[in-house]
């Protein structure tokens, strides 16, 4: 057993290998269960018992000198992978899915970005309001029908308080806080209390925009409309303006659009008129403006709002307003394309 030993130490020595493979069937051969190492290991009960000291010394040697020389072998073969410049080691073995902009988002940004070659700049303000902000200082009647329940989110404690229903409210703070001109574009988030369904939610997205200074007239907010619409809609598009009523602005109109998808022509998805709305406006009422410190008799301006969702739902033709909330994946890759 002694020259066998002696032996496999000899061997172990002269081992060379460039590939863990290899160095993994040298292990086997040597270390295994049933390697020669282990062989040699069950064979000790066998051996005289004058000679179990030397040959258990010689026995334990062999197995570090055996583990030792497979360290090393290992440990070259990692230090020269790491030297390859030409191998990061730090990336993941497995591909990485870029991710894409929600489908909102992007629309979001085309708005703010028509807006923002107009001059306007983005202005921002807290979800959770007061009345003051979202009703009162905007000329909101008292018994108006959306201080009613069954429109806006109160909270329950301070009435007060409310979850705004429009970013008009931003509007509000930026004018009692500057002085005109003014000229800015307020995209968020808002809440009312509506039954979900495939063309209503709980909250959903609006940009309003509001430009205040001397001379301000209807004219100025018409150019500025079919500005906006042959930009976001193209060139062909055409507009229309129909007289209707907000509380904070007068004369207020509803803004239609040609449908991009029959030309005018008349289908479905205009309801067979040729025109689809997209959003409301008009000129700002004195008494908003005098609410928040301006005076009405020396500065005027015009302001208008839109739901980025329906912007969306033109855009990309889609039925149903809960898919923008639902976090579906394939529903999301759809738009890798849009960026």
């Amino acid at each position: 057993m002694i020259d066998k030993i002696n032996k496999l130490l000899a061997e172990i020595e002269t081992i060379k290998a460039d590939k863990a493979d290899e160095i993994e069937n040298i292990r086997i051969k040597y270390l295994s269960k049933k390697g020669e190492i282990s062989t040699l290991m069950n064979d000790f009960r066998n051996v005289a018992a004058e000679q179990k000291r030397e040959v258990g010394m010689m026995l334990n040697e062999l197995k570090e000198k055996a583990q030792e020389r497979i360290n090393k072998l290992k440990d070259a073969l990692e230090s020269g992978q790491t030297g390859d410049d030409s191998i990061d080691l730090t990336r993941t073995a497995a591909p990485v899915a870029l991710g894409t902009r929600h489908p909102l988002s992007i629309v979001k940004k085309e708005i703010c970005d028509i807006f923002k070659r107009l001059g306007f700049s983005i202005a921002e303000g807290p979800e959770i309001e007061d009345d003051w902000h979202v009703f009162s200082s905007l000329n909101f009647a008292e018994d108006h029908p959306a201080r009613d329940m069954q429109d806006t989110f109160f909270i329950a404690r301070d009435p007060e308080i409310v979850l705004r229903t429009h970013t008009s409210s931003v509007q509000t703070r930026v004018m009692e806080k500057q002085q005109p001109p003014i000229r800015i574009i307020c995209p968020g988030r808002v809440y009312r209390n509506e039954a979900i369904s495939y063309r209503a939610h709980c909250f959903f997205h609006q940009v309003e925009a509001l430009y205040i200074d001397k001379n301000v007239s209807f004219a100025d907010l018409k150019q500025v409309l079919m500005f906006f619409a042959k930009e976001m809609f193209g060139a062909d598009t055409k507009i229309r303006l129909r007289p209707s009523y907000f509380p904070f602005t007068e004369p207020s109109a509803e803004m239609d659009i040609s449908c991009n998808i029959c030309g005018g022509k008349g289908c479905p998805f205009c309801k067979h008129t040729g025109w689809v709305e997209i959003l409301g406006c008009g000129m700002v009422d004195p008494n908003v403006l005098e609410n928040c410190g301006i005076d009405s008799k020396v500065y005027s301006g015009y302001a208008l709002g839109m739901g980025i969702e329906r912007i969306t739902n033109l855009k990309y033709r889609v039925k149903d307003l809960r898919m923008f909330s639902e976090n579906d994946k394939r529903f999301l890759e759809q738009f890798e394309s849009a960026h």
